[in-house]
């Protein structure tokens, strides 16, 4: 499945071009990824109350257009690939043109009390269920 998050974009996180400085693009990332996560009917406060933390790995960003302050931005996110201890997302960043800004690889693992650890068979095939390939 599919998500979509729109934000728009503050002075305040812009460089002197006036463009979204790239330290800030990972912060509109995790939003939008804690969003989806809460469309997918498991919000980070349940996986907390589960026990269960979800650890960034790496990010692969590609840069391909600025993305200019007080732009309204669309970040599409999807769970890409799952197995019970990873997980794999895309997430792209869009202009109010509809132009693709920025593409994300987020590679992440599920853990418990700060150590990877394979989530239950249930919470599995429930996100088995948002699985875009």
């Amino acid at each position: 499945m599919l998500y979509t998050f729109h934000r728009k974009i503050y002075g305040y996180e812009c460089d002197i071009y006036g463009h979204l400085n790239n330290s800030n693009y990972l912060q509109i990332l995790e939003a939008a990824r804690s969003d989806a996560l809460t469309e997918m009917d498991m919000p980070i406060s349940r996986l907390n109350s589960m026990g269960i933390q979800i650890f960034v790995l790496r990010y692969e960003l590609d840069f391909i257009k600025a993305v200019e302050l007080e732009d309204i931005i669309e970040v599409r996110s999807a769970e890409r690939e799952i197995s019970r201890l990873r997980a794999r997302w895309t997430q792209d960043v869009y202009n109010s043109r509809g132009e693709l800004c920025l593409s994300a690889v987020m590679h992440c693992c599920f853990a418990r009390r700060g150590k990877a650890n394979r989530i239950s068979t249930e919470l599995y095939q429930h996100f088995l269920k948002f699985l875009l390939p």
